[in-house]
């Protein structure tokens, strides 16, 4: 059984920052392809960030330079930091294995007042 748990989410003010956890319980190969997507309201659920196994990272444009993705392997954990948060970063967080067969996390929730 895969199981990814997002933490971290909450609200703060433009310019903030945040960091989000996702851990992976189950097989460790599904810690190989991981990525961070989220989806505000009325909208499509959309790309933010993602990390290999060969330790490339990739980004959105619209958070490069603001937004780092890392990952403790050791922990099975994979992190975002977030900052310079402006509101339109507003969404559900989650967390997705693209090397376990497409599982996804529950969602953090993020919200970024003006």
């Amino acid at each position: 059984q895969v199981q990814l748990v997002e933490s971290g989410g909450g609200s703060v003010q433009a310019g903030g920052s945040l960091r989000l956890s996702c851990t992976v319980f189950g097989y460790t190969w599904c810690k190989n392809d991981l990525r961070w997507f989220r989806q505000a309201p009325g909208k499509e659920r959309e790309f933010v960030s993602g990390i290999y196994n060969d330790d490339r990272t990739n980004y959105a444009d619209s958070v490069k330079g603001r937004f780092t993705i890392s990952q403790d392997n050791a922990k099975n954990t994979m992190f975002l930091q977030m900052n310079s948060l402006k509101p339109e970063d507003t969404a559900m967080y989650y967390c997705y294995s693209g090397s376990c067969g497409g599982y996804w996390g529950p969602g953090t929730q993020v919200t970024v007042s003006s």
